[in-house]
């Protein structure tokens, strides 16, 4: 008896510790945090897993949202749609600019990164990242439903953020610091997707997935400060983040502007595909 007792006052304990998790302010949010406001009228959360996970499971209350359904159609895989059409898809969502919106993903942070990049590019003022994603949702015994969640459509009222968003014009300009957030190995020319392998020159290399521990928590501000400063990318330098279609970068962008609050981060929304389908722009490998 004296057994199960500590075993379960060790899970409820455990428990507790998930959930209180540290808290970054914006742009991150604690599976504690998200329980006290998620039942709140303007609160919106959004699972941007697939619509076969979401029909499995998914967090009480949530609403699916495929960021696959945002690019636009075309040879360069996974440019953004216009505003307006966004906007319209949001709205018929029940998702609006004033909503304080939570976003999660399987557990990389990649789709909820890159949405939570494309709202703030709408102007959204309140966007946060569910910290460990479903995983730390489940661990922490947040509440989870299959039943599908439908909010009356709204009127979703955009205001561009122009200041962060890059073009391939603003990449060719000097004094830019370009960092590529994929794989050392696609970074290299190893492997990768876009039409030709390697990187954009002048590029430096740092994986998304170093800022998050193992259990797909993002690390501490420390740890990330020391990260980002010992590859070379510090606050005083104009930064454009990118990976194959800008998807991994949302994550990164997350960390730079909110947590360590870095004055100028922006992503490259056509990211490598666009740039390696121009023959004019040149590439670069390792070695």
């Amino acid at each position: 008896m004296k057994t199960r007792a500590f075993i379960t006052l060790m899970g409820a304990f455990l428990a507790v510790c998930l959930l209180v998790a540290p808290s970054y302010g914006k742009g991150v949010i604690s599976a504690k945090e998200l329980d006290e406001i998620r039942g709140d009228d303007g609160v919106r959360i959004i699972s941007t897993r697939s619509l076969e996970d979401y029909e499995k499971v998914h967090i009480e209350g949530a609403i699916h949202v495929d960021h696959l359904a945002l690019y636009e159609e075309g040879d360069v895989k996974g440019l953004m749609k216009s505003p307006e059409e966004i906007a319209q898809y949001l709205g018929d969502k029940g998702i609006s600019e004033t909503n304080t919106i939570v976003i999660y993903d399987a557990g990389k942070g990649n789709t909820s990164g890159r949405l939570y990049w494309i709202l703030e590019y709408l102007g959204c003022k309140d966007v946060r990242i569910l910290d460990g994603q479903m995983k730390q949702w489940r661990s922490a015994r947040g509440k989870v439903t299959r039943k599908v969640e439908e909010f009356e459509p709204v009127e979703f009222h955009f205001t561009l953020n122009g200041k962060i968003l890059a073009t391939a014009d603003d990449v060719r300009k000097d004094g830019v610091l370009l960092v590529d957030v994929r794989s050392k190995e696609e970074y290299d020319g190893k492997k990768g997707e876009a039409s030709r392998k390697g990187h954009i020159p002048g590029a430096v290399n740092l994986c998304y997935e170093l800022l998050l521990d193992e259990e797909g928590v993002l690390k501490s501000k420390e740890e990330l400060a020391k990260l980002f400063e010992g590859a070379g990318i510090t606050a005083d330098k104009d930064v454009i983040l990118y990976c194959d279609t800008s998807v991994r970068a949302g994550l990164v962008y997350m960390a730079l502007d909110t947590v360590l609050e870095y004055p100028k981060v922006r992503v490259y929304d056509g990211a490598l595909f666009e740039w390696a389908a121009d023959p004019a722009n040149e590439m670069a490998v390792a070695g």
